[in-house]
């Protein structure tokens, strides 16, 4: 059996996650904006570099404080419905599997809660999923070799058009190892995409409007094969260097502080929710079309819907150009911030069932 290298360490507390993945903390992977865009469009997988990651401004910081604020008590009731569904599912047994690194703070909420209801203590990893290249067989394997394959859900924070969803099922349908439930669990799932979810309409996880920095200082996974030999966990840095920018556990405590508030809400909403048509649709997946054509983008894959994808485009992409349903402005302020801050366009579009979308710029208007 090959030994694998340090795991990352993240400023999470003991025992809220175990991080399967390669400490890769020593190496210089991190390109800027629109020298990472041009790679990626020219065909490189974008799992091969990261961004450049920047301590968040204050008035970004005081955006996201605003919108933890504001949408605690709901977002830690849509905690508690979804730990409820993952817990009629799979019974107090169940495993929690975070698709690094959206899926990682929800997922210790998840586990929050089953303990807070419960006085469960849900083993819960985090691992990587790279679209190309699918979940980390090594982290596949060293799962099935300490659980039951079928305890497992995989947890992320929200959904957009589905192709992370997509990518799980395939990977989880060629992994020659144990077979697992392709299932996911989120918090929103707007696409259409998720089993298990909170709520199908497209709200703001907050989680989305910063980088490591609500994520255990973990930066985004990393593989390619020049780092990551065969059997070995894919890769992630940590960026001790913004530990005093750190909102990881604030993010989590102000939610957990809501659960007692909650826990009533829950109690009798959670059975209703997890009986209804939760079928998958990938609704969004029309609406992206249409909107790749109506913007001539020649790949869907520019065509990032909702607002976390949104907030994502804008703090680590090249963004082109932001769709905002006029009806959900006042929801967006760090959105139209960020677009205010890198000169992007906001251009009003209601002929859609998510908040906003970001475009990403295409090579073509990149070099024009």
């Amino acid at each position: 059996m090959r030994v694998q290298a340090p795991l990352v360490v993240s400023s999470y507390a003991p025992g809220e996650v175990r991080f399967l993945l390669t400490d890769l903390s020593d190496l210089a992977l991190e390109l800027d904006v629109a020298e990472r865009e041009r790679a990626v469009q020219s065909g490189r997988n974008y799992a091969e570099m990261l961004p450049v990651e920047y301590a968040p401004g204050p008035r970004y910081l005081e955006l996201f404080e605003q919108g933890l604020q504001q949408h605690a008590a709901e977002l830690a009731r849509l905690v508690g419905v979804v730990t409820q569904m993952v817990l009629a599912a799979r019974g107090p047994g169940a495993v929690l599997v975070s698709l690094a690194r959206a899926g990682t703070p929800v997922g210790i909420l998840l586990r929050r809660w089953a303990s807070h209801a419960y006085g469960l203590d849900l083993p819960h990893y985090s691992v990587s999923i790279v679209r190309g290249v699918g979940v980390d067989g090594a982290a596949l394997d060293h799962l099935a070799a300490r659980h039951d394959p079928a305890d497992v859900v995989f947890v992320d924070g929200w959904t957009g058009k589905g192709a992370i969803v997509r990518e799980l099922q395939e990977a989880l349908a060629e992994h020659p190892g144990a077979r697992f439930p392709d299932e996911l669990a989120v918090l929103a799932d707007p696409g259409a995409c998720a089993s298990y979810f909170g709520t199908r309409e497209d709200v703001l996880i907050p989680s989305a409007c910063l980088n490591s920095t609500v994520c255990g200082l973990v930066s985004r996974t990393v593989y390619s094969r020049e780092l990551i030999a065969p059997g070995t966990f894919h890769g992630a840095k940590v960026y001790r260097e913004l530990a005093e920018q750190d909102r990881s556990a604030h993010f989590l405590d102000t939610i957990s502080r809501q659960f007692p508030a909650v826990s009533a809400a829950v109690g009798s909403s959670w059975r209703e929710a997890y009986d209804a048509d939760r079928t998958v649709t990938f609704r969004g997946l029309d609406e992206v079309a249409r909107i790749q054509a109506e913007f001539g983008l020649p790949s869907w894959h520019l065509v990032k819907p909702g607002v976390g994808e949104t907030t994502r485009v804008l703090l680590r992409r090249l963004p082109w150009k932001v769709l905002v349903h006029p009806g959900r402005r006042a929801a967006l302020e760090h959105v139209l911030d960020l677009a205010a801050q890198r000169d992007v366009p906001v251009v009003d579009y209601d002929r859609m069932s998510y908040s906003c979308v970001g475009l990403i710029r295409p090579l073509e208007a990149a070099d024009a």
